[in-house]
């Protein structure tokens, strides 16, 4: 699973979450951040409300929340969601001693390598992100 100061990076970096039944998901208030959360539409479903999106959580008797408002949470993308946001500049994916995502940036292939495949697609997908901000 992504690590969540990778998905942090790629929200700073402007990766668009549209909320979907199965994200996965983490509240940043501090007592909650090592809960994992999935939206469901039975238990926590997204909501848009004129003042953005929020998170309702329904009949969770363990939980004193009602809802929560999107910015208060980071998306953990899983690996098919990072390869779909790489779109034409994912290039490959490679197995040796953990996993390598050839991606281009700037024109030219480059190789971010990780233990989890998630990490190594979100590695190139920040990459990739942030070239596409720096560009005039």
């Amino acid at each position: 699973m992504i690590d969540l100061s990778l998905a942090l990076q790629l929200r700073e970096a402007g990766l668009e979450w549209r909320p979907a039944p199965g994200d996965r998901f983490v509240v940043t208030a501090t007592e909650m951040i090592d809960d994992l959360l999935y939206l469901s539409d039975m238990v926590i479903q997204p909501r848009e409300l004129e003042t953005g999106t929020i998170f309702a959580f329904n009949g969770t008797t363990e939980w004193a929340l009602d809802s929560v408002a999107q910015e208060r949470t980071v998306w953990l993308p899983h690996e098919g969601q990072l390869r779909t946001a790489l779109g034409d500049a994912f290039g490959s994916l490679t197995r040796s001693d953990g996993y390598t995502v050839g991606a281009v940036v700037d024109g030219r292939e480059v190789q971010f390598h990780d233990h989890d495949p998630e990490n190594a697609y979100a590695r190139a997908l920040v990459a990739v992100l942030g070239s596409r901000v720096e560009a005039p």
